[in-house]
């Protein structure tokens, strides 16, 4: 970890105290807040480094409620490189997806963690201003108060009631209204993956629903489709093309809980090469989010190595 200011290593927290460490302590806390806003692996470990170093660089006697500065600290960082990242992402090269987190194989059992973790929902989550995703994110994911909320980004309470209204509007208006069970989901990967491995063009259209869309993130980096592609055979042709071709011999599909769903990631050896997300609708398949930006797959770690986000399922406080 280097400071980022100075150029130098950042101090190495005494062992003997990390166990007293509220930053610590809320680690889990303060990456899922910063993934929620970032829908990034990286950013949100970047983040958590700078409140790090912010945190060892305060005289922490003074801070009365360490939980709430932490959070807070991370909020704000969050939100500025939200700010700028909204002009990088004007020039992005072909579709923008989130950063694909794998969970643990029982997180597809927890609803709360599929819903507001769920690739389709960081999707929607970047269709709002910084402000109204870090609100959002706050209130409906974690639970905050809009007092609390107010505290942490200087604003009055009422303020914070108003965008969170307007948020919740434009999310609830976008959001994806797809449910399936495990059982339902299980059926319909084990079947997709059979059908690209066969190269069976038919029964990969079967499997796919009339108004099926695909979104590819290659970043500019990797090959990949700049436009989204709609419909079945379209898609279906599209997705068994690349499996066809020579430089994706090797490529093996294999079943993951990512973002808290179970979907596909694509295998060469041991490295990651593809997630692969989607939405399921009458036992088809609906939307179809492709990330092959290896930037982005680079910072794809398993939840429980990196103390990933842990939302609040009791619901706003």
């Amino acid at each position: 970890m280097n400071d980022h200011e100075t150029g130098r290593p950042a101090p190495v927290p005494d062992p003997r105290k990390a166990a007293t460490d509220p930053f610590v302590e809320h680690r889990r806390l303060l990456f899922g807040t910063a993934y929620h806003m970032l829908g990034s692996v990286v950013d949100a470990e970047d983040i958590l480094q700078d409140a790090w170093l912010k945190w060892h660089a305060v005289d922490q006697e003074l801070v009365e409620h360490p939980k709430a500065y932490l959070v807070r600290t991370v909020t704000n960082l969050a939100l500025n490189r939200l700010t700028s990242a909204r002009a990088v992402r004007e020039t992005y090269v072909g579709p923008w997806l989130p950063e694909p987190l794998i969970t643990p194989s029982n997180a597809v059992e927890e609803t709360e963690m599929a819903e507001t973790v769920s690739t389709a929902m960081l999707v929607v989550l970047e269709t709002l201003n910084p402000t109204e995703r870090v609100v959002f994110v706050l209130r409906d994911v974690f639970g905050y108060s809009y007092a609390e909320i107010g505290g942490f980004l200087d604003r009055p309470a009422a303020t914070v009631r108003q965008i969170s209204r307007r948020a919740r509007s434009h999310v609830q208006a976008r959001r994806p209204r797809f449910e399936a069970d495990d059982e339902a989901r299980q059926e319909v990967t084990e079947r997709f993956m059979a059908a690209c491995h066969g190269g069976d063009l038919n029964a990969l259209m079967e499997l796919l629903a009339p108004e099926v869309t695909l979104w590819n993130d290659g970043g500019g980096i990797v090959t990949a489709a700049r436009r989204p592609l709609h419909g079945p055979d379209h898609v279906a042709r599209w997705i068994l093309g690349v499996m066809a071709k020579p430089l994706s011999a090797g490529i093996r599909l294999e079943p993951a809980v990512v973002n808290g769903e179970l979907s596909v990631v694509g295998m060469m050896g041991d490295d990651l090469v593809g997630a692969l997300t989607y939405d399921i609708h009458d036992g088809r398949i609906e939307n179809i989010r492709f990330q092959v930006n290896p930037r982005k797959l680079n910072g794809i770690q398993a939840a429980g190595a990196t103390d990933s986000p842990t939302p609040n399922t009791k619901g706003p406080r």
